[in-house]
């Protein structure tokens, strides 16, 4: 089998290059294209062409009707009457330049004759920068440099690595653009302090130049594999008892480890030593997932480290919650004995919380007697509940994981709004950029010192009061008369803001409307019913949606004027109140047909028309709707 394959290689190597020697006899049969001083030249040199017909192979009567042409690939540039022509050609570029000598007769297409190429380059530079590297105890040596400069030409490198004893290794590449060679050979650690030298040394036709010697012994270029088999124990699920585990080749002896949270981009970084493939980590937050890699080195001075392990990600276990919950209420009275308390609280931060946050503990409690009225367990960030009016009323709430619960957070709930010389005064809410409100204030009349912290709350404006809206709240220290509120807020919503002073177990406080941004109502508000009373008239309307006000209304207006009159309209503009939905008029005449509208208003402006109302004061004994039907207000 071995020697019908060697066989067959033989015939192939044959007929190519009998193929190639036929190709050249039949480009070349008519004459030849000689050059001197050679094919391959320096950058910068000179060199002459010359053309010639080889015996009767030019034109068939005449030789002076031979006309040599030489191109220089496809441009023509010199030529000749006879049987030869001679060229001197400067300032060729680097790389291949392919001329072509051809024969023009009367009457015929220019026949090619001969050709050649010359090649244009530079000697090599000197290799910089060698280095050797064997990857792994059980790795090869492979060597890397730079070349320098392109030559443009076939050039051929030659790396030699000499060792004890003389022993000399030798590896080629005939690769123009070669800058890397492995040898195919490995060094043991048996004598680890030996040394070996490696040298690079490239040729081409126009001359040769070698790297300076490049010295190391075994522990020089050894780098070791990188860690592999990486994995964490957590003794008795403790973020505390933390051990890092890792499998490396025989002879490291230093390593680096490295590891972060795997939102952060920072490193935390140890070097050890001697670790035998562990090592306990005792900074390591809990319920945090962290990215760890390691490294290798086999001496402390000498040598590179190993590129980094895969990564190993892995969460550490939960710990008991640190730290109390943020708690607000709020109260409402159902009836002369009940009141409603509605608590909120804010999340535990992460590094809080500790671990999934399981369930909430609530503990209400009346003070008087001491003895605990009401305990629940929920899932949600707020709860309520119905008590009685009377007594002292306490509230603890506690955040819950599967190892523990935080501290609890206990207030006492009285009325917010009771000590009327704690209220915050001249409270003002202003826009501050896009999704932003600055609500600022001036300290109560009450002696200032006394106001332990300042809270600021605020919700979404809903004309009927709705306690399902979401409740935001912040707290400022006592010495601070402002606060920048951003959290849930939204363009083109109103919102109610509560300014409270506390003060031991009481409170002051002052409100305020707010938005961070405001245009014009999109519309009117809607009259509903128009009924009389005494010589005068109730306007009733309908709230415009809260999605049309576009901000806070600052007032409504009541536009008449007579039906079918020409004159402008009278208006009453009325200061907004959320609760306010009706209003009376006593300046129409009796027994005329007024046609009514309301207009709605922010900092902006004006809204457009709401629904427009006909009617007509009857008199003292006689109260009666508008008979005509509503008509839509032009814009």
């Amino acid at each position: 089998m071995a020697h019908t394959f060697r066989g067959c290689s033989l015939a192939l190597i044959f007929i190519i290059t009998w193929l190639l020697i036929k190709a050249k006899i039949d480009a070349c049969k008519r004459g030849d294209v000689t050059v001197k001083p050679s094919r391959v030249i320096l950058l910068g040199s000179t060199v002459n062409i010359s053309c010639s017909l080889k015996p009767r192979q030019g034109c068939l009567h005449y030789s002076r009707r031979n006309k040599l042409i030489l191109y220089k690939f496809d441009r023509r540039i010199n030529f000749h009457h006879g049987h030869s022509l001679n060229s001197q050609v400067t300032d060729l570029p680097l790389g291949t330049t392919l001329f072509v000598c051809k024969l023009a007769c009367i009457n015929s297409d220019e026949i090619q004759i001969c050709g050649a190429e010359i090649f244009v380059g530079v000697a090599p530079e000197q290799p910089q920068n060698l280095s050797c590297i064997q990857k792994g105890e059980q790795g090869t040596v492979a060597c890397t440099w730079e070349r320098g400069r392109d030559t443009h030409l076939y050039t051929e490198y030659t790396l030699q690595l000499s060792g004890p004893k003389n022993l000399t290794w030798q590896k080629q590449c005939k690769d123009t653009y070669c800058d890397y060679l492995d040898f195919g050979i490995n060094l043991t650690p048996e004598s680890p302090e030996s040394s070996f030298t490696a040298k690079v040394t490239a040729v081409n036709s126009l001359g040769s130049s070698s790297s300076f010697p490049s010295t190391f012994t075994f522990l020089d270029i050894v780098r070791p594999l990188p860690p592999w088999d990486i994995r964490i124990k957590f003794q008795k699920a403790s973020v505390s008892r933390c051990t890092l585990y890792w499998r490396d080749e025989g002879l490291v002896l230093l390593n680096r480890l490295r590891y972060r949270p795997s939102n952060s981009r920072l490193w935390n970084m140890v070097n050890v030593t001697k670790a035998k493939g562990r090592h306990d980590l005792l900074d390591l937050k809990p319920f945090t997932e962290y990215e760890f890699q390691i490294s290798s080195k086999l001496h402390l001075y000498k040598g590179s480290w190993s590129d980094w392990s895969e990564s190993l990600r892995a969460q550490t276990p939960e710990e008991e919650p640190t730290g109390m919950l943020d708690v607000w209420y709020m109260k409402r009275h159902i009836d002369y004995s009940r009141q409603q308390i509605s608590l909120f609280w804010k999340n535990l931060s992460v590094s809080e919380a500790r671990g999934k946050i399981l369930h909430y503990q609530v503990t209400l409690q009346e003070l008087t007697g001491g003895k605990a009225m009401t305990q629940n367990i929920t899932g949600h960030t707020s709860w309520t509940t119905v008590i009685p009016r009377t007594g002292n009323w306490a509230v603890a709430v506690s955040a819950a994981n599967s190892k523990g619960s935080s501290l609890p957070t206990r207030i006492n709930i009285m009325n917010l709004c009771e000590a009327g010389l704690l209220a915050p005064r001249q409270v003002s809410a202003n826009s501050e950029g896009m999704d932003n409100i600055l609500v600022t204030w001036q300290p109560p009349r009450k002696d200032p010192s006394a106001v332990q912290e300042y809270v600021v709350e605020w919700r979404e404006l809903h004309p009927g009061g709705d306690t399902q809206v979401p409740l935001n709240w912040l707290r400022s220290p006592p010495y601070n008369v402002s606060a920048l509120i951003s959290e849930n807020i939204k363009s083109y919503i109103c919102y109610e803001i509560h300014v409270y002073a506390l003060s031991g177990d009481q409170g002051g406080c002052s409100s305020i409307l707010g938005n961070s941004k405001h245009k014009a109502p999109l519309s009117g508000p809607h009259i509903n019913a128009i009924t009389e009373e005494k010589g005068s008239i109730l306007i009733s309307w309908n709230s415009i949606p809260v999605q049309e006000q576009m901000g806070c209304l600052l007032h409504y207006r009541i536009y008449w004027k007579e039906r079918d009159s020409n004159s402008q309209p009278q208006l009453c503009e009325i200061p907004y109140r959320v609760s306010q939905n009706s209003h009376p008029i006593n300046s129409l005449q009796p027994r005329v047909t007024y046609v009514l509208w309301m207009t709605a208003l922010t900092a902006a402006g004006e809204s457009s028309h709401g629904n427009e109302r006909e009617f007509c004061l009857q008199g003292e004994d006689t109260a009666a709707l508008g008979q005509a039907p509503d008509r839509l207000a032009h814009a």
